[in-house]
């Protein structure tokens, strides 16, 4: 414990090279900008999209936020509150959707008070030689001028709150894991020595090569180009081009999700079917973010054409929704059922459901070309297998009811399969829905750009 007491010098050379080090770290480093990001959208002045769900406390303490803030209103006089109001009046500015997502989180203001603030704060405890996180710190200092700025609204406090409630869960956690940690890795490397700490090294490795690798794939995932894009169009036409880029991305999702899952169903891969939840989510995800995106798409249309954009636009959405709807429901049985190891389908059951992923793989594989190509003169004949594949739906139920009553089956099965039809027929009901909007509002006459695919 003598070595402890005395001073340990660092060589200058050593800082230096740390200090370096971690300057490229914040400048290159996806997971670096990704903590500089969650403070950014946390005290983001404007609408953005939520990173964060609301829980019990956020809640909680929203609501009693709200309760002291009516208190208060009605003990203030009228005069004083309307001059604090008018502290925080905005200029009105009118931006597309695509130019208010550069605007700054902040203004320039409020970024001097947090520098200011922060930088105060950490010279202090560094000159009582306190130990704290710089990172905490100014994360903290942001999100108090966000609170004291009204960055946090009636439409956004209770996901805020709930990010900085998660933000600092997740220190105190991170530190308590840490002590418990270090003890055990202490206790190990004096059990085993040499040995033990070779091993430990070598399960540090593996550890960091798995995490650099799913975070890739999350950024992968982020960046890929078959992430569904906000609509940027100011006519009914020019729409149909924009949006069938996200009709053909999505035929493609929706056909992988819809096979994958009744072969997961088929072999019975768990591991496959929770993937696929995981591929439904993300796909609900990207149509709510375009949903998310409507009231910036209606400011930005032309007066002429409103209206007719507006309902076109919300009608496809609202299709995109119906069918992500009934894929989310289609996975979550598939996955379920596997997952309480009930008992697999009948040979005839998995026959026809694989007929029903032919018919529909087909279908999608349609969709996607014609809208992949700004080819809309197919859409109406694929509009004319729809009764041909509500049909077939409507003649496996039949088949399925003659069973149940004349053979032996499992009534979890049973179950399973009358759903799996009865969602699979809403699906193709919204896909064909979707269809019919773009058919009727086409118009052959306006020449329309032919697509880079």
């Amino acid at each position: 414990m003598g070595i402890l007491a005395a001073k340990v010098p660092t060589p200058t050379l050593l800082l230096l090279l740390a200090g370096i080090i971690m300057v490229i770290t914040l400048w290159f480093s996806s997971r670096a900008k990704n903590v500089v990001k969650t403070s950014i959208d946390l005290s983001n002045q404007e609408n953005t999209k939520e990173r964060f769900k609301a829980n019990f406390l956020s809640r909680g303490l929203v609501r009693l936020s709200v309760n002291v803030s009516n208190v208060f209103s009605k003990v203030i006089p009228i005069k004083i509150q309307a001059h604090i109001e008018s502290q925080f009046e905005k200029p009105s500015i009118e931006l597309a959707s695509n130019k208010s997502l550069e605007l700054p989180a902040f203004d320039q203001i409020r970024a001097a008070v947090n520098l200011m603030v922060a930088a105060i704060l950490i010279s202090i405890a560094t000159s009582f030689k306190l130990p704290l996180s710089t990172t905490y710190v100014t994360f903290m200092v942001a999100m108090g001028t966000s609170l004291a700025d009204r960055a946090w609204g009636s439409e956004s406090a209770v996901y805020r709150v709930a990010g900085v409630l998660n933000v600092i869960g997740g220190w105190f956690f991170t530190a308590f894991i840490a002590f418990i940690g270090c003890g055990i890795m202490a206790f190990l490397i004096n059990l085993g020595g040499p040995s033990a700490v070779a091993i430990l090294l070598f399960l540090a490795l593996i550890i960091l090569a798995k995490n650099y690798i799913s975070h890739k794939k999350d950024v992968d995932q982020v960046n890929s180009e078959d992430v569904l894009s906000l609509a940027e169009s100011r006519s009914i036409q020019g729409l149909i081009i924009e949006s069938s880029k996200n009709v053909s991305k999505a035929s493609k999702k929706i056909k992988n999700i819809f096979i994958n899952s009744i072969d997961g169903l088929a072999t019975q891969n768990l591991s496959g079917l929770k993937a696929n939840k995981k591929a439904v989510k993300i796909l609900s995800e990207q149509i709510d973010n375009l949903r998310n995106d409507l009231f910036y798409f209606i400011k930005n249309l032309d007066e002429s054409t409103i209206k007719g954009a507006s309902n076109f636009y919300i009608n496809v959405l609202g299709s995109l929704e119906d069918i992500a709807q009934s894929l989310e429901y289609i996975s979550k049985i598939t996955f379920k059922h596997i997952n309480n190891n009930h008992k697999a389908l009948t040979f005839n059951q998995i026959r026809e459901l694989k007929e029903i992923s032919l018919q529909l793989e087909t279908l999608f594989d349609r969709v996607k070309f014609a809208f992949s190509k700004n080819n809309f003169n197919e859409i109406p004949n694929i509009l004319d297998i729809k009764q041909i594949l509500l049909d077939s739906v409507r003649e496996k139920i039949d088949n399925q009811i003659s069973r149940t009553k004349s053979e032996e089956s499992s009534p979890k099965n049973t179950t399973l399969y009358f759903s799996l039809l009865t969602e699979t027929k809403d699906l193709i009901k919204a896909t064909m829905a979707m269809l019919e909007i773009y058919n009727e509002q086409y118009d052959s006459k306006v020449k329309l750009p032919k697509s880079n695919e």
